[in-house]
């Protein structure tokens, strides 16, 4: 199940999941492009279940979940992707476009994980998966409510971890931080900074983005961070957020902007969907790189602590040889 699907992460995928044989439901809110989707995955061999909603609705993802489990069968995996954003400073956001932002990126999530839960609590079996962003531990200027709503996924997560653990569950909940990727997202957000968006580079290919979810959803593990500009994302803000706040003061605003203003005709998705633009990549493919690695958090922390002890264990070292040094003398 994987919800934000018709476009971007969701649509790879949805189509990589097919083509590892798994039965795909596709949750989305633009029914034509998510016909298109099902009929694609059907055309490759798959099995697909294409249902029309909006996740900041609770009540019909819960009856989304409920027509998967009668029509597919029991929900093993379920993904939560469905996102949205606005670029802006703060003061030129809406309380309106703020509330929809945090109702789709993060209630969203919230919503599809309750929906989960209610099926998969009696088979104690499932895993829930959030995708996440490096900007869930590092918030950038011009996506506050963006930034907000991963914070926010990202504490939901390690609240209902630890309940299931409480409770002894076999269920699994594990959170993917996704470093800039290749989607319409910056074709379609709405924004109001005067210039077309633009991912934050390095920006990568959003099939090697699928593969590496999917890799998370056979071995989930309790987070995975993928890239090395997520890794260095996090670990600089563990060590030296002061710096990086200085930092992303200026390059984070240039990074985010093209040099070419939103025509007069350009639509955004917020409150609707966007025509034309459902697709799995966006304006950056050339650009877009097709490797990338990823980090389960439990080793990067292990090697980080390794590294730090060994670097310690030198210092003491060379300061314990210059003290014998000089008491000889």
């Amino acid at each position: 199940m994987v919800t934000g699907a018709s476009a971007g992460v969701g649509r790879a995928v949805a189509l990589r999941l097919a083509r590892e044989g798994a039965k795909v439901a596709l949750i989305a809110r633009h029914k034509p492009a998510l016909s298109q989707l099902k009929a694609e995955i059907e055309g490759r061999g798959g099995e697909a279940l294409a249902i029309a909603a909006d996740v900041s609705d609770a009540a019909k993802v819960v009856a989304a979940a409920d027509e998967i489990e009668s029509t597919l069968g029991p929900i093993e995996l379920w993904i939560n992707n469905a996102m949205a954003t606005v670029f802006s400073p703060v003061e030129e956001i809406s309380p309106a476009e703020f509330r929809r932002v945090t109702e789709v990126t993060y209630l969203g999530s919230v919503h599809g994980t309750m929906a989960a839960l209610r099926h998969m609590k009696p088979r104690n079996r499932g895993t829930i998966l959030q995708i996440g962003s490096a900007l869930a531990y590092r918030g950038i200027p011009l996506q506050a409510a963006y930034c907000g709503a991963k914070h926010a996924l990202r504490g939901f997560s390690e609240s209902l971890r630890t309940e299931l653990i409480h409770d002894h569950s076999d269920i699994r909940v594990t959170i993917v931080e996704l470093p800039a990727v290749d989607t319409p997202q910056f074709d379609w957000a709405r924004t109001h900074t005067g210039r077309e968006p633009r991912p934050m580079a390095p920006v990568f290919q959003p099939e090697i983005v699928a593969e590496n979810v999917i890799r998370a959803a056979r071995d989930p593990a309790r987070e995975y961070w993928l890239g090395f500009s997520t890794l260095f994302a996090i670990i600089g803000n563990m060590f030296a957020p002061g710096l990086l706040d200085r930092y992303l003061a200026s390059a984070a605003y240039k990074g985010q902007v093209r040099r070419t203003k939103p025509s007069s005709a350009r639509d955004d998705n917020l409150f609707h969907p966007v025509k034309g633009l459902h697709k799995t990549h966006g304006s950056f493919t050339t650009e877009a790189r097709g490797r990338l690695a990823g980090f389960s958090t439990a080793k990067t922390r292990l090697g980080i602590f390794t590294a730090a002890t060994v670097l310690l264990l030198m210092i003491g070292y060379g300061f314990g040889s210059r003290k014998r040094t000089a008491h000889g003398n």
